[in-house]
Formats: C-alpha cells, sequence, structure tokens
C-alpha cells in the first residue's frame, strides 16, 4: 500500500488525551512538520490552524495505530457531544472509519477483532440515523487521496441508506450490512498495487487475477473472522449481477442474496461519483441514469428506484 500518511481532523483532537504523535501539515504532495514528539498540541494551535481555514492535520504510517486507537475510543464521546454539529460529528466518525479500514488492509490479522468491528460500525449507524444530510459529511473527508479506504466507507453509509429505505431489517442485521459493506473489497490486499494502480486496460490475465478479490476476502475473512454469513455473502458477491454477467460465479437474479444485491448497487455508483486519476466524477443523476439505461440488466429495478430517491433528491422515487 506504500506510504499513507493518515488525516486527523482538528476538530477530533481533545488536546488533553491526544496521543504524543508528530503532526504534519501537507502541502501539495508533501508534508511539513508542524509539531513534534513531546510539543502538546493546545486549544490555540487548533484555533489558529481552523482561523487560517487548516481544518486537517496528517501523521505518519508509523502513528497510524495510536491515531486509530485515539479515534475509535472517542467516536462515542463525539456523537454524545451536544456541543458539536452534525457535520463535525459526521467529519470525524467517517474518518475514523476510513482509518479502520485502512490498518485492516495494513494489518489484516486484526480483521479478527470482532467486537472492534461491531462497536466501530455501532457508531457509524447511529451518525446516520441521527443526520438526514449525513452524505453530504463525506465530501470533506474523500478529497484524501486513499481511494479504496474512501470508497469502502462510502458505499457502507449509502447501502445502510438504501437497506434502511428498501427492507425492514432488524439492528443486528444492519450491523451485518454494515461490516459487509466497510469490508467488501478486503479480498483487494491480495492484487498486487500494480494491477489495483493501472490506469489503462487490465490485460486478460491481470483482469482474472484482480477478479479473485471477491472469492479471496471471502475466504480469508471466513476463515479468520466471527462475522455472519450476510456479511460474507456481501464480500463474497458484489460484483455478481442480475444478469448472470458478474463474478466469482455467474449467479443470476434471486440467486444473489438482496444483500449483495444492494451492496453491487452502492459499489458501483459509488464507483461512478467519485474522483479518480483516470476521470471525473459523475453527477448523481447522471450515474443513476447511466445505471438505469446502459446497465439496466445488471441490476435490481426497484432498488435502483431507491437508491435514485435517496441520491437526488429532486427526483424522489419510492420502493414500491
Amino acid at each position: 500500500m506504500g506510504e499513507m500518511y493518515v488525516p486527523v481532523n482538528i476538530e477530533s483532537i481533545q488536546p488533553e488525551v491526544f496521543p504524543d504523535v508528530a503532526l504534519y501539515i501537507r502541502s501539495g504532495d508533501k508534508y511539513i512538520l508542524y509539531k513534534s514528539h513531546g510539543r502538546n498540541f493546545t486549544q490555540q494551535d487548533a484555533t489558529r490552524l481552523l482561523g487560517n481555514n487548516v481544518e486537517v492535520l496528517f501523521v505518519s504510517p508509523e502513528d497510524l495505530e495510536a491515531i486509530t486507537t485515539y479515534m475509535e475510543t472517542n467516536a462515542e464521546r463525539v456523537l454524545q457531544d451536544d456541543t458539536l454539529q452534525a457535520a463535525t460529528k459526521g467529519k470525524i466518525i467517517y474518518q475514523t472509519s476510513i482509518n479502520f479500514v485502512g490498518d485492516l488492509f495494513e494489518h489484516p490479522e486484526k480483521v479478527s477483532d470482532f467486537n472492534r468491528s461491531k462497536r466501530l460500525v455501532e457508531n457509524l449507524l447511529q451518525y446516520l440515523s441521527s443526520d438526514p444530510a449525513c452524505l453530504n459529511s463525506l465530501e470533506n473527508v474523500m478529497s484524501h487521496n486513499y481511494y479504496t479506504f474512501v470508497h469502502s466507507l462510502q458505499v457502507a453509509a449509502l447501502s445502510v441508506l438504501l437497506h434502511r429505505e428498501a427492507y425492514l431489517l432488524s439492528h443486528d442485521e444492519m450491523i451485518d450490512v454494515a461490516i459487509g459493506t466497510l469490508l467488501h473489497d478486503f479480498g483487494k490486499i491480495f492484487v498486487s498495487q500494480e494491477i489495483l494502480n493501472k490506469e489503462g486496460k487490465l490485460t486478460p490475465a491481470e483482469m482474472e487475477a484482480y477478479r479473485k478479490h471477491p472469492e479471496d476476502g471471502y475466504l480469508y475473512l471466513k476463515a479468520n473472522t466471527k462475522i455472519s454469513d450476510i456479511s460474507l455473502g456481501i464480500v463474497r458477491y458484489h460484483h455478481e449481477r442480475n444478469n448472470g454477467k458478474g463474478y466469482p460465479q455467474g449467479l443470476k437474479g434471486p440467486a444473489i442474496a438482496r444483500s449483495a444485491q444492494a451492496a453491487a448497487i452502492c459499489d458501483v455508483y459509488c464507483t461512478l461519483t467519485i474522483d479518480r486519476t483516470c476521470r471525473k466524477a459523475l453527477s448523481s443523476s447522471i450515474a443513476v441514469g447511466l445505471m438505469k439505461q446502459e446497465m439496466k440488466e445488471a441490476f435490481n429495478e426497484k432498488l435502483l428506484d431507491v437508491l435514485e430517491g435517496i441520491v437526488c433528491a429532486d427526483n424522489p422515487a419510492q420502493f414500491l
């Protein structure tokens, strides 16, 4: 995965308990030291930086674990803090979720800690249910260039909202959906960086290697975690398509679990609406239109209508 400086929202830093790590400011592609080890980050620092429109600081990869632990430990406090605006809570909860996914991709063995995953997802669900404009808060964290982790969170958040609109699920089922979608691309840890980062068309051999990631992710998670069959099904089948032209098994229609069908729709929509090095993001309406017309037979049409109602405020749709 390479060197990954991890962003931390300044609003999430509680000076008296924040870990003693070096903090950096990003300037272009460079990271400039702002605070070294041994110097406290104070409220005055936060006020000064925010006053200069600096909302995010960065920590080096070697301090990822300390920061991830801090943010996950403080997520519940953030949600209960009435002095924080909903958008600020969203930035912090989303950033915590992204760092969590990044940590698991960097250290796959940590995925066996089911309680950690459940705790994080509980906080994510609480935020998604409390803020009607919750998807808007993603814009802040999506500006940072670690696509797979941001994409994983985007798919998870949208999938939870899609399930909530389309189905009557219990809280435990929502936990399963959120964990499965947050980890849906976990199998990419087994795909080479050369293939993942290639901007041109993949060769047939490269495509074959890439298409193994749903099955490889499923097998690893099944062997090393306690996550449910619903979560595992999302990981394994999120590239299946209603017309049978997906992979790894070429399943059709009802043979694909509804949670995996929903995850597949959210996965494609989020891919179309996020900036990539190879192309610019599409607007919500254009992305949904593309999926309804040019990919019509690939997806559950009723779920596409629900998606449209969620992401296209000017053109609401209801699940019938």
